[in-house]
């Protein structure tokens, strides 16, 4: 097995503050290979193209469900958490086994939303 942090972790959000405090929490926790996405399309291209880890979607992507992204990466076995600055009923479409995060969160959060997707990372 590639060692999971060798591979790519794709964060698809549309606020580029909160997109960078993300990408700044995977890196204390280890993770050095992150891209930063803030649209469905290319979250698409660079899903289909790079070997993923795991992804980090925002639920709303200019007023558009991420779904199709999620659906994308369940299809193909990639985990995946989703992030959102609504309540818990706005992640329902995305299934009851995804992590999810709410809005503000902290990197302790993170973490624990990445060790439930990939509990042998080591995060």
């Amino acid at each position: 097995m590639i060692e999971a942090r060798s591979k790519l972790v794709l964060v698809l959000e549309d606020e580029p503050i909160v997109a960078m405090l993300i990408e700044d929490m995977l890196n204390e926790l280890g993770w050095r290979q992150v891209t930063l996405v803030d649209d469905i399309k290319e979250a698409l291209d660079v899903a289909r193209a790079s070997e993923i880890a795991f992804a980090i979607l925002d639920i709303n992507i200019d007023g558009i469900r991420s779904t199709v992204v999620s659906d994308d990466l369940r299809h193909r076995g990639i985990p995946f958490i989703v992030a959102t600055g609504y309540g818990p009923g706005a992640i329902d479409d995305f299934g009851r086994d995804v992590p999810a995060l709410q809005k503000p969160f902290i990197v302790q959060e993170l973490q624990a939303a990445i060790t439930r997707i990939m509990p042998s990372a080591d995060v």
